[in-house]
């Protein structure tokens, strides 16, 4: 074989031009192909001599394209060819040694296998190294959920979603579906490194509702114990999401973590893929043991860096713009309750969002569209999603409900979703005494007069309030959590910004950055829900 040919290959630019590991669609929002160029920015993270060195392993648990696989390949025919001044020597070493993977699906495992041996199948003529087996190094099994009360128990993948003849795909993925995964490929890796699937259906009632399972492979990663892991995975993991709280306090108190790659818009990463919240990749180096360095993009500013422990006193999760901190710091030092307490769990009153979809389904609740004796103001969303409308019926409801405190008292509906990115949300509904509304809204407050709602939402409106918000979101939708860095307030009195900058003694850089990134609001947007 000679060199010329593998310059055709790898190295020539005119025959990679665009890459067509670039080009390639996504299989979903939630395996996501990862351009050649983010590869490479992740690997540029790890220390360089792991390319020179003859011994190291590394890892791809989640192929999809080989693209990592195949970046490395080129670092290490580079790095090793000291010690193999033969082209065809370095390659049987380097792709026979020290590159391994486990395809998520039997496609994609032949299309890395293509990507990286150029040839689907490694014992074939045209593979660029020889193996004797139609694997090679990349590994596909057909696994099969263990299901228990109707999830699996692994992933927690839906059964009724994923029980599956082992024909066809089951998305049991390999390496986290095994617990002695080492022990089984009998190999310890140096290096393990991904973009792994981000979630699967758990068979949530909305038909859409997803269980993360990113926060898995790097869980399973960390068990092996190599010398580093590099995973680019969602960023909603620092503030909320589904079942993630353990694992966010396990990354934010783990000190091996020696660099976060963190941005706030994930099209910088994977171009025309919207994912809230934004992505990050990070270095886990298990010899490190302290801060961790940070680098934060936001959409349209340069990045922002800082050393640092992910683990914040002012801070349940992660901040992840340093600039925030102090901010959040001033905004705790009185130690009043959190604005959360007077924030409703979703589906306060009972009725979900499809009521006026759908209103035969709750034949109980008697929907009108005028008032009629015995029923009470319900304010919800008509129309298919992106392009619903706010509406107002007319409902029954039960005994519970009536002797709700706010079912009585004037109260605040905010739209539990919203575009992640903004800063105003949709126009908020002040609400009369036995005035109710459909998961659609969350309900704030029980106050004694109509003053004090909008004594309340005249503090909502500020940029303080706000910019607190704002900094604890992680995706479209809003929970009663999202509000739980904001101090609460005497609603006996309006508020404004300029009182709430000296109330917490916000100096003239925090004042700034708050009125530099928050638009102003005036009534809300007239959003379609």
């Amino acid at each position: 074989m000679s060199e010329s040919f593998f310059d055709r290959v790898h190295k020539n630019d005119t025959l990679h031009s665009p890459d067509v590991l670039s080009c390639l669609a996504n299989l979903s929002n939630d395996e996501v192909f990862t351009p050649p160029e983010v590869v490479n920015q992740m690997l540029d993270s790890l220390p360089q001599d792991l390319f020179s060195d003859p011994t190291t392993k590394f890892l791809d648990p989640a192929c999809k394209t080989g693209v990592f696989l195949r970046e490395i390949a080129k670092r290490l025919l580079v790095g090793l060819e000291p010690l193999f001044p033969k082209l065809e020597e370095r390659i049987e070493h380097i792709y026979k040694n020290q590159l391994y993977g486990v395809g998520i699906t039997e496609l994609t495992s032949l299309l890395s296998r293509r990507s990286l041996y150029c040839s689907k199948y490694p014992n074939g003529e045209y593979s660029i190294c020889r193996f004797d087996n139609p694997e090679g190094n990349i590994r596909f099994k057909k696994i099969k959920h263990t299901w228990e009360k109707g999830s699996c128990i692994f992933c927690g993948a839906s059964k009724s979603e994923y029980d599956r003849d082992l024909e066809k795909e089951t998305h049991a993925y390999e390496f986290i579906h095994l617990n002695n995964f080492e022990e089984i490929v009998k190999m310890k890796f140096d290096v393990i490194i991904s973009n792994p699937p981000y979630q699967l259906s758990d068979g949530g009632g909305t038909g859409d509702s997803a269980k993360p399972i990113y926060n898995l492979f790097v869980e399973q990663a960390i068990k092996l114990n190599p010398n580093y892991i590099s995973m680019i995975i969602p960023s909603r993991w620092m503030k909320g999401g589904k079942g993630l709280s353990s694992f966010r306090e396990k990354m934010m108190n783990d000190t091996r973590l020696s660099k976060m790659y963190d941005y706030e818009w994930a099209q910088e990463c994977f171009p025309g893929v919207n994912i809230d919240g934004g992505v990050c990749y990070f270095l886990w180096d298990k010899k490190h043991d302290g801060k961790l360095e940070y680098i934060y993009k936001s959409k349209d500013f340069e990045p922002v860096i800082s050393n640092r422990y992910l683990k914040s006193k002012y801070s349940e999760t992660v901040i992840r713009d340093i600039r925030q901190e102090s901010i959040i710091k001033k905004a705790k030092s009185l130690n009043e309750d959190s604005f959360s307490t007077i924030v409703s769990y979703r589906n306060h009153y009972g009725f979900y969002a499809d009521l006026f979809n759908n209103p035969k389904k709750y034949s109980s609740a008697k929907l009108r569209d005028s008032k009629i004796a015995g029923r009470f103001k319900i304010y919800g969303v008509k129309g298919k999603k992106g392009g619903s409308k706010r509406v107002i019926g007319y409902v029954s409801v039960d005994e519970y409900v009536k002797k709700m405190p706010e079912f009585k008292s004037y109260k605040l509906f905010f739209s539990k979703a919203y575009m992640t990115t903004s800063t105003v949300p949709p126009k908020i509904i002040v609400a009369s005494p036995k005035e109710i509304c459909t998961e659609t809204f969350l309900s704030i407050g029980r106050f004694e007069n109509e003053r004090e709602a909008k004594n309340c939402l005249s503090y909502i409106k500020t940029k303080f309030f706000r910019a607190l918000l704002f900094y604890n979101r992680h995706s479209l939708n809003i929970s009663k959590e999202s509000f739980s860095l904001i101090p609460n307030q005497d609603y006996k009195t309006s508020w404004s910004d300029e009182k709430l900058y000296k109330k917490y003694n916000l100096n003239k850089n925090e004042i700034d950055f708050i009125e530099n990134n928050i638009l102003p609001m005036e009534d809300g947007i007239e959003y379609d829900d």
